[in-house]
Parts: structure tokens; C-alpha cells; sequence
């Protein structure tokens, strides 16, 4: 188990207690009928590797889903994957800026293709969160999740801790772990590939201290060399490890599919982020009027960032200036612009087809090679290296959203922050019915529905099931519609996808207390008692 306990016993402690929607409607029909046409992941499309070519018209009617929820049926559904957490204060003089987390995820894709996680750095310093967005298959993106945080904590461990683990392990003697998981128990783990994952990790250590250790670069130096050095591991082990050819973490298979990652690491008041791809980092701030900001901290990795469409076009020949970025994609097939994994889109022919005529039981060379990018000249054309962004903590700054793009194309980042915000503050400012034209009938029930809302049954304690839920309900005045929740909630597994993609969120609240003390100039005690909201 990895991603709690098979990367090695003594290197973890227990786990703990516990675009928009035109463009989905549009990419999802390709995704249904590659589905359709492949059971290995290995083919397996999605709207972000594969051009949108087909537009049908879809409207949503369902007899069999008829009947609306209840509200208990709702919540079970929203509920079934929360996680909060609280952090607990070590000592009188050190205390964490963060308060504790929420986290949720909900499934649109079967499998779902969404993956996240949080943990404490125990050697080290600082908390760390992600939110991975995995396509063509989830195997990739279960690898990352599992990997990444144990890869980062290696490279901000000094020197003597490197040595003090290699000696350890390399004697049998128990070790100090160096990681505290948060995971809810629905979280997947894979327990096949351990071995091997703890194999390319030691590996990537017993390098650092030749090196020195990994904590004299820097935390940007070190989450930039963490996320290289794991999609390079991923890479090498799909060209030299067979696996069992019917797991679904075989690493040929983990390479092949891709997931971009978000993640942010909080140290005191050190905040950095570390993004790979299209999912998003938000910071919501309080404004001296009451009012909520969304800070934006991450940058997508797409067509959409026209930074990011001349640093791909900066790479290759002007004479591939018409064919790298076609229909807003990597050579008109995958969304992301950086990634882990696809391989696809970074080895030579030549390599690829080396592989894949050794692993005829997943897909052969020559059927293979007919799959193979068009216009594919100069590889590689897409890179595993983050994006990082470096904030120092205000007082104002209250809280962090990260989230896959399932919940940026049903919300706008200032009304997350605001409907979290208003949440937290209990303060709801719900849209002025000014300028709108309202028959009587319809005023008086728009006033119902907002009244209904305040004594509903929904439960709101975790802000993430309560961020998901407006995602999906909310109407356009800001107010979560029950019938249309249901309808969301209620859509069979072949047309889920058509209507929104997984959603997975991550909200990290920051101690107000602790960040105040620092700009105070002295240290909260730990006696101190701060209410987590």
C-alpha cells in the first residue's frame, strides 16, 4: 500500500481518523464511443485527449429518474466521500498556520478519474495537499497521488536525515517516518506496485545525498525536481518493468495514461504551489469591508493561456508553428499542456515502438503505431516541470481552494470564494433582485425557495460537500435549487459524463491567529484556543 503503508512500514505512520460546459457537451460523445471501442486503458479517450468531432443533441430527459430525491438521499450521495481534518497544535511555540482542511470528491467518470490528497511532512516541515485530474484512464493519476508527496518530503529532508534513513533501511532498523496521510477510507490505494515504487524512490534519495541532500535547493528547486524526477521514474519503469499484464497499475499502463496535479505546500506563512496542467489554486481573501477576493494561484496549462501556447510553440520548429497546438490541443488531441505520464506524447517513434512490441498482450507495435500523433516530428511535446507560485500568508488570507476542472467549469473562482466565504462567515449576500423583470407569483416564490434554504436538511459543515453542492444546484441567483440538485445527482453513469466531469476539492483553512501572531511579531501560545470553522 503506497499511498499509506507499502512504500515501506517504517517510512509512514498510521493513516488518520478517519473550456466550460458547451465544451464538455461537445468532447464527451467522442469519449462515450472510444469507451465503447476499448477496454484497455490504453486506448481509453476522453474530452482531454480527444478532438471534439462530433456535436449530437443531447436534452435531458429521464423516466426512469423521474422522481426527485429527498434530502437524506442527497446528502448520503455529497457525503459518502468528505474528509475534514483539524490540526492539532504540537507545542507552546509551534504551531501550524493551518487550521485544519476540507476535503470531497465526486464521481462523474466509472471509474472515477479524479484523485487527491494531504498529508503532514514529519521530517521536515509543512503540510502538503493535491488534487490530480487523471485521463485516458485513472492508473496514472492513482500513481501520482500515491508517489508525489513521499518524492517531494525526500527532497526537503537535509542531509543527515537522507543518510540516517538510507543507513536504516539499508540495515533493517526501524525508521522515523516521514509522512502523516490524511486519506478518507474510500480513498483507492494500490497495494501491487509498492516494491517497485519503493525501489525508484530509494533510488531518487540515494542520488540526493550524493548531491548533499535535497533541502540546501530551495522548497521551489525542491517541488520542481520532486514532480521531474517522478514522471521520470514513471517513464523509466514502464520501458524496463513488465508487471502483471492484467493490473491495472502496470506501469507501461500508468505512463500511457497522463493526470495533471495541483498542489500546494504550507509552511508557516510560506505558501507555494506547484501546478502541472488545467486544475486550479484559489485564495480566498477577506476584504476590510467584509467582502470576499478570489486571488488566483495557478496558472491553467492550456490553450486558454496564451503564455503557455508560445512557450509549446518556443520548442519546436517554426515549421511545426500550424500543427503542435491544432483545435486548442497538444497536436490536436490532449487539453493539458503539461502532464504526467502520456507518454505518448513524449517519447520518440522509435521508442515507442521498441516497447510495444514487447508487451503484444497489451497492444501490439504495429496496431500501436496507427495511434500515434499526427505531425509527431520533435518529440517531446509535453513536460511533467510545475508551474510554482510563492505567497507569503496575511492575516486576510482565510483560506486555499484547490480543484480540479470539474468544479471550474460549473463556477466561476470569485463566486467559489464568495459562496465559501459567506459559508464560513455565516453572511449570505444573495444577488439583488433589481433590474430583473418578476411577475408577483414568481418573487414570492424565489423569496420561499431563500427562506426554505436557511431551515433546509442539507448538512454544511464540510465547506468542500457544501462548495460541490452549489456547483450543481445552485440556481442564478446564487441559491442551491433542490430539483435541480436531484436531477444532477440522479443521472445514470452514461450520461453523467455529458453534463459535468468529476469533481474533486480540497479547501484548506488557515489559523487567523497564527498568521496575525507573525506579522505581531511574537508566538501564539498553544493553549490558545481557535475555533475551526
Amino acid at each position: 500500500m503506497f499511498g499509506v503503508n507499502a512504500i515501506h512500514p517504517l517510512l509512514q505512520v498510521e493513516r488518520g481518523a478517519l473550456c466550460g460546459a458547451m465544451c464538455r457537451l461537445l468532447n464527451c460523445y467522442t469519449k462515450h464511443l472510444h469507451q465503447r471501442r476499448a477496454a484497455s486503458v490504453l486506448t481509453l479517450a476522453c474530452s482531454r485527449c480527444t478532438p471534439a468531432s462530433v456535436t449530437p443533441c443531447r436534452q435531458y430527459r429521464s423516466k426512469t429518474h423521474s422522481s426527485q430525491l429527498t434530502l437524506a438521499q442527497m446528502n448520503r450521495i455529497l457525503k459518502a466521500n468528505e474528509y475534514s481534518y483539524k490540526v492539532h497544535e504540537y507545542d507552546g511555540r509551534r504551531v501550524s498556520s493551518v487550521l485544519g482542511f476540507d476535503s470531497n470528491l465526486l464521481a462523474s467518470n466509472v471509474p472515477m478519474e479524479d484523485r487527491r490528497s494531504a498529508a503532514t511532512c514529519l521530517q521536515s516541515r509543512g503540510m502538503l495537499f493535491g488534487v490530480f485530474d487523471g485521463h485516458a484512464g485513472y492508473a496514472c493519476a492513482q500513481a501520482v497521488t500515491e508517489r508525489l508527496f513521499y518524492y517531494i518530503a525526500v527532497s526537503l529532508l537535509p542531509l543527515k536525515t537522507l543518510v540516517d534513513i538510507e543507513e536504516a533501511v539499508e540495515n533493517e532498523r526501524p525508521v522515523l517516518p516521514i509522512l502523516q496521510w490524511h486519506k478518507h477510507p474510500n480513498d483507492n490505494v494500490n497495494t501491487a506496485a509498492g516494491k517497485l515504487y519503493f525501489s525508484s524512490l530509494r533510488t531518487y534519495w540515494q542520488e540526493l545525498i550524493e548531491l548533499g541532500g535535497g533541502d540546501q535547493t530551495g522548497t521551489e528547486a525542491a517541488l520542481v525536481n520532486a514532480f521531474k524526477r517522478l514522471d521520470n521514474d514513471i517513464s523509466l519503469e514502464a520501458q524496463l518493468e513488465h508487471g502483471d499484464p492484467f493490473s491495472p497499475y502496470t506501469p507501461l499502463r500508468v505512463a500511457m495514461s497522463g493526470s495533471t496535479a495541483c498542489v500546494a505546500h504550507v509552511d508557516a506563512m510560506d505558501l507555494h504551489i506547484s501546478n502541472l496542467g488545467d486544475s486550479r489554486a484559489v485564495l480566498g481573501v477577506l476584504n476590510h469591508d467584509g467582502t470576499w477576493t478570489a486571488q488566483t494561484m495557478s496558472n491553467d496549462h492550456s490553450a486558454q493561456n496564451p503564455e503557455e501556447v508560445r512557450r509549446v510553440l518556443s520548442q519546436h520548429p517554426k515549421s511545426e508553428a500550424k500543427t503542435v497546438v491544432r483545435h486548442d490541443r497538444l497536436l490536436g488531441l490532449l487539453m493539458p499542456f503539461r502532464a504526467f505520464g502520456d507518454i505518448k506524447f513524449k517519447w520518440s517513434r522509435e521508442l515507442q515502438k521498441s516497447v510495444l512490441e514487447t508487451r503484444e498482450e497489451l497492444l501490439s507495435g504495429t496496431e500501436y503505431a496507427k495511434s500515434l500523433p499526427t505531425n509527431y516530428h520533435t518529440p517531446p511535446y509535453l513536460t511533467a516541470e510545475p508551474e510554482i507560485t510563492y505567497h507569503k500568508l496575511r492575516p486576510q488570507d482565510k483560506f486555499l481552494v484547490l480543484a480540479t476542472d470539474g468544479l471550474w467549469e460549473q463556477m466561476h473562482r470569485q463566486t467559489v470564494v464568495q459562496v465559501i466565504g459567506e459559508h464560513l462567515t455565516g453572511i449570505r449576500l444573495h444577488q439583488p433582485l433589481s433590474g430583473l423583470s418578476f411577475t408577483l407569483g414568481q418573487m414570492h416564490s424565489l423569496l420561499a425557495e431563500r427562506k426554505a434554504q436557511a431551515s433546509s436538511g442539507f448538512d454544511h459543515h464540510n465547506t468542500a460537500t457544501h462548495l460541490i453542492r452549489h456547483a450543481l444546484g445552485s440556481d442564478e441567483f446564487g441559491t442551491v435549487e433542490h430539483s435541480r440538485l436531484s436531477k444532477m445527482l440522479s443521472l445514470p453513469q452514461e450520461l453523467a459524463r455529458m453534463y459535468r466531469d468529476d469533481i474533486t476539492v480540497t479547501v484548506v483553512h488557515f489559523n487567523p491567529q497564527i498568521v496575525q501572531a507573525h506579522y505581531n511579531g511574537g508566538f501564539l501560545k498553544a493553549d490558545h484556543k481557535s475555533q475551526y470553522c
